[in-house]
């Protein structure tokens, strides 16, 4: 895939008026969300996605565009989990529900650019060293393990989660002056000649960096379905910057998602087998097969991996909503 400079200006021309417009339009005017608003501003987040993909499949071919729409959904199905420890934190900071958009958007700039720092150094490490892939692969493996295992957790075992600030968040509240609470929107505050940090930067670089750790799974998961930086990077921005309005939309609605885990599971595991595949399939390791490569298993087209991420995702909400509706009809019959 060529992408010429004017491509990458273009995407970053995108991305920084979607920022602007939400500092602009939302955060600067501090207030709740309402689910009418989150509604309306998720579809335009989720229909501009779609229009990028539909420019990529215009200007590049098919292929590019069936590997753009892979990766979004796949991020996207993947974001909706960062939404649990998203809650968790503004929970645990107190952050006021008026000022939780611009917290929000400040922690998903950050993760934005910590990605781009992931997605250069993972195509490097591609282009370099070709049996990452099995690296890749073994950790989504592993990965998709743990969200099995979490998935069947009973849910007061979740309630009982707390949010652990980071080594890094820590040490900034011991060494840098903080108030004693939070003053309006504001990130620094100067009060009697001292200036001191708010609890809001705290949670600001708390979610900013905690991304980091959702990077670790979803940067090798997308590496599998293109090889394209442009397009991974896309995918993440698209899929990040929406996460805001997602987040009032369905703060209430994340405890119902009860088969969300094995939805995220399914996808990683299909995706960690897929890596491992194609990593056999250009083995250079000498101990594996001699050094040569090994192509039993065929690797599954772009066009079959991206109809198995829709359905998994599709019957994993459709599960969802069915067994909470179950469970709400069986708790109005023990009432009465």
């Amino acid at each position: 895939m060529d992408v010429h400079a004017l491509g990458w200006i273009a995407l970053a021309a995108i991305i920084l008026t979607m920022i602007t417009i939400d500092v602009v339009g939302h955060v600067r005017t501090p207030h709740e969300p309402s689910m009418r608003e989150a509604a309306a501003w998720s579809a335009a987040y989720i229909a501009m996605a779609c229009a990028f993909g539909a420019v990529v499949w215009a200007v590049w071919g098919g292929r590019y565009g069936q590997e753009y729409f892979a990766g979004y959904i796949t991020e996207k199905a993947l974001s909706i989990d960062n939404l649990f420890v998203f809650v968790i934190m503004l929970t645990a900071f107190r952050v006021p529900r008026a000022y939780q958009q611009e917290v929000l958007l400040a922690g998903i700039v950050i993760a934005l650019v910590l990605r781009l720092v992931f997605i250069l150094a993972g195509a490097a490490l591609i282009e370099n060293f070709s049996a990452i892939f099995y690296v890749f692969g073994a950790w989504l493996i592993y990965t998709a393990v743990a969200q099995a295992r979490e998935g069947v957790q009973r849910p007061d075992e979740h309630e009982a989660e707390e949010y652990r600030p980071s080594g890094f968040v820590r040490l900034v509240s011991r060494v840098v002056p903080m108030t004693d609470g939070f003053v309006g929107g504001k990130v620094i505050h100067r009060h009697a000649g001292r200036t001191m940090i708010t609890p809001m930067l705290l949670c600001i670089i708390a979610i900013g960096t905690a991304d980091v750790m959702f990077a670790v799974d979803s940067i090798p998961a997308i590496y599998s379905l293109t090889a394209e930086p442009y397009l991974v990077f896309a995918a993440n921005a698209f899929s990040l910057l929406g996460l805001r309005q997602l987040y009032f939309l369905i703060d209430g609605l994340l405890d119902r998602l009860v088969y969300l885990h094995y939805g995220l599971a399914a996808i990683l595991g299909f995706i960690g087998l897929k890596l491992v595949n194609h990593a056999l399939h250009s083995n250079e390791l000498p101990f594996i097969n001699g050094g040569r490569p090994w192509e039993a298993i065929p690797e599954p087209s772009i066009g079959a991996s991206l109809g198995l991420i829709v359905v998994v995702v599709a019957l994993t909400v459709v599960a969802s909503a069915l067994s909470s509706r179950r469970a709400a009809a069986a708790g109005r019959d023990g009432d009465r």
